[in-house]
């Protein structure tokens, strides 16, 4: 994957991926994209929207095309930051067809799987079934159903902007062993000013459901340590790349939450405009496009 770096000063992890820009007032870093709107928790957009079905229809193609975990690079940055044993109990939350999941359950960790979409979870259990250390929970970031001080890490992947963080936040206190940690991993295209970074935020933009409102909600990542007030809070950026033929282009596409499904009457304008921009920029039938896997590792104030 190339890269990690490190930051602890407030500078958002992202602008080693091309952005010039510093944030230390909590302004999301895609104001540059022209989202003026302002939202204090993602719960507010989500809550007309039910975002526990955001992704019915979609996990297949979730399971199929969406990037995965660098796992050797992310669990040497959790041993590292955290002290991660294959003892430790974990509960990844928001957990979707488990990709994270695998990745402790690969390191010998008993790992809990909590995630409420039906769909999802079928996927998750064909991924990581055959780990005798899965439980897998019905069950949300916000009752997670699970006791109090049970588990020595909590994880979220892709996930924890979806969450409802003023009731998501003291239910990790309450089922979290006290000084132990909160690790949030995701992956994607790096988003920035290149020519492709822009085309493909301004397809998302014109003909998503909803991909502004979905990407105001990555802000809370700018304002961790508003979150985990007192606390601590690391965060990093490994940069990667992906090439993608037209059909895993259109796959990855299809499992985000903005994309219209078929049946959608935006759905042929969407992909036709997903074959445009993969023949705009794609180099022997194959596109390259730059993505960044981001780790913030958070503790709350004893």
């Amino acid at each position: 994957m190339g890269r990690t770096e490190q930051f602890t000063d407030g500078t958002h992890f992202e602008a080693a991926m091309g952005r010039t820009e510093q944030f230390t007032d909590g302004t999301h870093f895609e104001a540059a994209m022209g989202r003026t709107e302002q939202f204090t928790d993602a719960s507010h957009f989500e809550a007309a929207m039910g975002h526990t079905e955001r992704f019915t229809g979609r996990a297949a193609a979730y399971q199929q095309y969406r990037l995965s975990y660098p796992a050797s690079e992310v669990m040497r940055i959790l041993r590292e930051w955290i002290g991660l044993t294959s003892g430790d109990t974990v509960a990844d939350i928001g957990a979707g067809t488990g990709m994270l999941t695998e990745l402790f359950l690969d390191n010998g960790n008993p790992t809990i799987a909590i995630e409420p979409n039906a769909e999802m979870r079928a996927a998750c259990a064909d991924q990581c079934g055959r780990h005798p250390n899965l439980t897998l929970i019905d069950a949300t970031a916000e009752a997670t159903t699970l006791p109090d001080h049970s588990v020595d890490l909590i994880t979220a992947g892709r996930a924890f902007h979806w969450f409802d963080h003023a009731r998501a936040l003291p239910e990790f206190q309450r089922i979290l062993k006290p000084g132990h940690w909160v690790a949030m991993v995701s992956i994607g295209r790096s988003k920035n000013d290149s020519p492709l970074s822009q085309a493909f935020e301004s397809l998302l933009t014109t003909h998503g459901t909803d991909y502004r409102y979905v990407r105001d909600g990555y802000r809370v990542h700018d304002r961790l340590e508003t979150l985990f007030p007192g606390g601590e809070v690391r965060q990093t950026a490994i940069a990667g790349e992906q090439q993608l033929t037209l059909e895993a282009l259109t796959g990855q596409a299809m499992s985000y939450s903005m994309a219209p499904l078929p049946g959608d009457p935006r759905h042929a304008a969407f992909i036709d405009a997903l074959e445009e921009f993969f023949h705009r920029f794609c180099d022997n039938g194959l596109l390259t496009q730059p993505t960044t896997c981001w780790i913030s590792c958070c503790r709350f104030a004893e």
